[in-house]
Order: structure tokens, then sequence, then C-alpha cells
């Protein structure tokens, strides 16, 4: 095992920020609930038996075991609870107040938003004007519910790591809702469980990682790290480092996503089995993103076509990608999109969905198609133009 001397390490002073439940407490507030004490629960699709549930208030969740994912013919009938279908926009607005509240404690370069419902700020500079950490976490809390009335969870740490593990295992279970974890806490990561509780460790890391013989974050932190760097790669070595409570990264220092993508993921209502409807279902995802790619003025030169199969079937999901001649047009994106589907393919029931348009770059001029007379592509450029400002207006059913 590594030496590590702690007191070399950079310390800042940074916190990761939760709104609890964000989607459910936006909806209790705008009904004048509570939002930890209101029974509420937001869902796509709730007037049919198969509607998915995207966030569900603290007090639903404990009495009754819902969480995201859970489909609404799993809610008993007699549970008294308020059903609420999604309102983005109204939590992408709500997003924006709770930030600036953030932002009033920092600046810019010092703020990321993780999330639409999470964010870090480092407040390392901070002290002079609002006092201590704890004293500038206890100040975010109170201006979000008076003002707001959501509550928020704080985790501070010495790194963004060290601040998120600390929200994520301590700030999110018991009030007053924050927690401070420092170098001197990194025993507190070893008794993280399971894997897939510790911050950047998913099922298929978790899976490699127990084919290593490593099963509980104690005996990451006792592994090789040579080993984990030859079977994971780079990964490996972070995680290794990660388990120490080890993270260089400084938030004012970050750097800007050298790439942009624009995609959309369904989970379906039920398993498709025939193709012809997935392929119905592609489309109009497709035609969702074309539009966003158009309403911000860039054009895609990567399609990605993810496919995931239900946890039932023999049959493996896919990821596939295929370059393009940079385009955002609908009819361009969806025959390569379909084309890729056709490719790869297998009968078997598809729960999951998900389309994305990579290599994103200002839109410059149309790559004309010599199998495709100009007079056509001027059409179908006027009619997407007219259908994405009838959208735009009326919703995207109109």
């Amino acid at each position: 095992m590594v030496a590590i001397d702690y007191s070399k390490l950079p310390k800042r002073d940074v916190m990761c920020i939760d709104c609890k439940s964000f989607f459910a407490s936006v909806e209790s507030v705008r009904r004048g609930l509570h939002p930890l004490e209101s029974l509420l629960v937001v869902m796509s699709r709730g007037d049919t038996n198969g509607g998915l549930v995207l966030a569900a208030s603290p007090r639903a969740k404990a009495e009754y075991g819902i969480k995201t994912g859970t489909r609404k013919f799993e809610l008993k009938p007699d549970w008294p609870l308020i059903i609420v279908e999604p309102q983005m926009a109204d939590y992408i607005k709500m997003n924006l107040r709770v930030n600036a509240i953030f932002k009033r404690f920092t600046d810019d370069a010092n703020w990321f938003p993780y999330s639409i419902d999470e964010s870090f700020i480092d407040v390392t500079a901070s002290h002079r004007l609002f006092g201590t950490t704890e004293t500038i976490a206890h100040a975010i809390q109170t201006a979000v519910y008076e003002e707001l009335g959501l509550v928020v969870c704080v985790g501070m740490g010495d790194n963004p790591l060290l601040a998120k593990l600390a929200l994520d295992n301590e700030a999110k279970e018991n009030e007053p809702y924050r927690a401070y974890w420092g170098y001197q806490h990194v025993e507190n990561i070893r008794r993280i469980q399971p894997l897939t509780a510790m911050w950047g460790i998913g099922a298929r890391t978790a899976k490699n990682l127990k084919q290593m013989g490593i099963f509980t974050i104690a005996s990451l932190v006792e592994a090789d790290v040579r080993q984990l760097r030859k079977k994971l790669g780079i990964m490996g070595e972070q995680l290794y480092y990660h388990a120490h409570g080890i993270d260089y990264s400084i938030l004012s220092e970050r750097v800007a996503p050298i790439d942009k993508s624009y995609g959309t993921s369904q989970i379906l209502t039920r398993d498709y089995n025939r193709a012809a409807e997935i392929q119905i279902v592609i489309r109009e995802m497709i035609e969702k993103v074309a539009a966003r790619l158009r309403s911000h003025h860039v054009t895609s030169s990567v399609m990605q076509l993810s496919i995931s199969y239900s946890k039932h079937s023999d049959v493996v999901g896919f990821h596939v990608q295929q370059t393009m001649v940079a385009t955002n047009r609908t009819k361009v994106l969806k025959e390569v999109a379909l084309s890729l589907f056709k490719q790869h393919y297998q009968q078997g029931p598809v729960r999951r969905i998900a389309v994305t348009c990579g290599k994103v770059s200002r839109t410059q001029v149309e790559q004309l198609d010599l199998f495709e007379p100009v007079n056509d592509l001027l059409k179908d450029t006027r009619l997407e133009k007219t259908i994405d400002g009838i959208q735009a207006k009326y919703g995207y059913q109109a």
C-alpha cells in the first residue's frame, strides 16, 4: 500500500449541496406543503399503468418504499399519495434561483453545477466576508428554505471528493443535513457499503473489481495500485486514490469540456418486442434531438445509439456509433440512427433506448448531397424550421 502524507495534499473548503428530493419538493412547495412532510410523487405518463416515478418526497420514500423508477402499478390505490406530472421548465427555473443563492457566497469560477439538483462551491476565499465553512453552510440552508421553501443538504470537505462523500453518506441522512469529512476522516470511506455506494463506482466497475477479488471499499484501500491500473487503466488508479480520500480537483481550475453532445433516453413503459414499434420510438426521439440541434444552431457529426433489453432477456444490449457529415437535418439523422439499429438489433424485449448526437460544432454551411436536388434540401430545411416554430409555441404534440 502506498504511504500518503496528507499534510502535503491541497486543502480547500468545498461544499457539495443537494436539494432534497428536488422535483417532489418543488411540487410540494407549489401546493403549500412542507417538502419533508408531503406524500407526493412526480410521475411521467401517470395516466398509464406503466407510469414511471421520477421523484418522490422523503416521506413517500420512507413510508411506502417508493423510489425513482418505481412503476405506477406498484403503487397501491389506498396509499394517500399526490401524483403529479413533471414540469421540467419549472424545475429548471427553480434550479436557477437556487444557484443564485449559492453564488452569493462565492464567484462563478468557484461554482460548479453537477446536476439539476446538485452543485459544488468552493468557499476558501469567502471566510472574511461570511465566516466559517459551517456558518456559510447554515446560511445557505436558511436562505434557500426561507426564500424558496426547499431543504438542502450540505456535504463539506477538504476537496470535492470528500465533500461529495460527506453529502451522500452522512449529510442526507439526518438533521441538520450538514456533514464535514476532512483528511482526518478518510477512515469513514472504508465503511461505505456496497461498492456502488462509492462515488464513481457503477455496476460495471463494481463487477470488474469483484473479479479482482475486491468486494469492499476497505479491500480497495488495501489493493495493489499497480494491479488496479493494469486491469482497469487510469480509472483503476483513480479509484484507489479516491478510496484514500485524494482528489486534486480545484473548481476554479477545471477545464471546460472539449466536446458537447445532444441526446435523449427513454425507459419504455413495457417491453417492446417488434422492430417496427422500436423504430417508431427512435424516430420520435431523433425528431426531438434534431430540433434541439437546430435551436442551438449547431450540427452533429457522430450518431450514437444505445439499446437495452429487459433484465429478464438473454439478449445483450448494444451501444454503437457512426460518423457522418455534420448535419442537424431530421431526415439524415433518422436514416443514420435507423441504419445502426437494423445492423445491430436482435429480436428481444427492448426496455430502454438512448440516442446521442456528438461531435457538435457551430452551423456553418450545409454540405450538399450529389444525389439530392438542392430544391429538395431547401424545402426540407424550410419545413423543419416551420415545424420547430410550431412545436416551440404549442408543444411537441402539435
